[in-house]
């Protein structure tokens, strides 16, 4: 019998085959696992960056030196009086309007007051009572003294005639002073100016009812003596020692560009507000031509030195809380420290920092309210803020 019949594959190739196939499906396994771990690695830190919040930086820069101080004011007038009715009653009539020139003394409105009328009327006949009651008292006592003369009366009967003399006399001046204060209650239905100036508001309505002592009640006028104008300012206290009495001041109006008047710092409070971190000081200037009226806006350039020393952050970069106006500063690895500022002068749309802040500092630009120290964010970049500064909207 031939023995050439061929054979299956011996049992250590077989051996071999499957230890190989078990390595390759390790392999794959693992290259797999490492790919879900890498992936899973990659998502982590892509939701973790999506979750910081992004800011834009503002750039700290040299505050440049000028020359002068300028700060904003609020005019007010010379003398400002608001009129209000002493008396109850009706307005009559009203002679004189908003605008109109007033000299001390004149007429403003007039008010009807009846019922002051009727108990002036009454006071008057009573005093005329109260006066015939003494004249009767005082001719009875002067004859009873001359029969004590004679003997003809006791003494107790003339001190008791003497004695209700007085007190007749007493009555008199009593019902004396109750007709005084009812004319000057009736002289108070003519409302006067008390100086000269301008009528700078009306309320008085004809057939309208005042009543005297109600404080919430609008003035039925306002005079103002406008001649000269006081002009109240806030200087920052960082400058306060330079703005003292005799400094000129140069004010200037929107409604008047280009154009300035003068005016001399007059008085200063002397004293740091604490809320606002300013002192108050007022500037007096002439005002014969009337382009300074009450109650406005005025920008104050004093001639003084005010050569800042600090960086200029734009305004919109100061975070206010109730500690007062911070900073949100990154640091390492963009974490942020939230810092209080100094601000030396606030010119609207920057501000000039002389405490907390120094050039170089990555400051948060727009800071949000919620942002607080510890936090951190993603800084945005230039590629990722050109976009948003070329969008026009429909």
């Amino acid at each position: 019998m031939d023995n050439d019949t061929p054979t299956g594959p011996s049992s250590r190739t077989l051996k071999r085959v499957g230890i190989g196939a078990a390595i390759v499906a390790l392999a794959v396994v693992g290259v797999g696992t490492a790919s879900r771990m890498h992936a899973t690695s990659e998502l982590k830190s892509v939701a973790e960056d999506s979750a910081l919040p992004t800011v834009a930086l503002a750039v700290p820069k040299t505050a440049a030196g000028e020359g002068g101080l300028t700060l904003p004011g609020t005019a007010q007038a010379w003398n400002s009086a608001a009129i209000n009715a002493r008396t109850n009653g009706y307005v009559s009539k009203w002679l004189a309007d908003i605008g109109d020139h007033v000299r001390a003394g004149q007429p403003l409105a007039i008010l009807d007051a009846p019922e002051i009328e009727q108990q002036l009327a009454q006071a008057k006949a009573d005093y005329q009572t109260a006066l015939a009651n003494q004249r009767l008292a005082a001719t009875t006592a002067r004859r009873w003294s001359a029969m004590l003369a004679k003997d003809a009366v006791s003494q107790q009967e003339v001190d008791e005639k003497a004695g209700d003399l007085a007190a007749k006399t007493a009555l008199a001046n009593a019902a004396l002073a109750q007709v005084r204060e009812l004319q000057a209650q009736h002289g108070f239905t003519q409302l006067s100016a008390p100086f000269a100036g301008v009528v700078t508001s009306r309320s008085a309505q004809i057939g309208a009812l005042v009543t005297a002592g109600n404080a919430a009640a609008q003035p039925l006028f306002t005079v103002s003596d406008v001649h000269r104008m006081r002009v109240y300012v806030r200087v920052p206290q960082i400058y306060s020692a330079l703005v003292n009495p005799g400094v000129t001041v140069a004010l200037s109006l929107p409604e008047y560009p280009g154009r300035t008047f003068p005016g001399t710092v007059s008085r200063s409070a002397g004293a740091v507000d604490a809320q606002s971190g300013a002192v108050l000081v007022e500037v007096q200037a002439d005002n014969g031509e009337g382009a300074l009226k009450p109650g406005a806006f005025v920008q104050a350039h004093f001639d003084v030195d005010a050569t800042l020393k600090g960086v200029t952050l734009p305004g919109s970069a100061v975070l206010y809380t109730d500690k007062g106006p911070s900073v949100a500063v990154l640091g390492a690895n963009n974490t942020v420290t939230v810092r209080p500022i100094t601000i030396a002068r606030d010119q609207g749309k920057s501000v000039i920092v002389s405490v907390g802040v120094q050039l170089g500092d990555r400051v948060v630009d727009s800071p949000p309210d919620s942002i607080r120290t510890g936090d951190r964010v993603q800084v945005q970049s230039a590629a990722d803020a050109a976009p948003a500064k070329g969008a026009t909207h429909g």
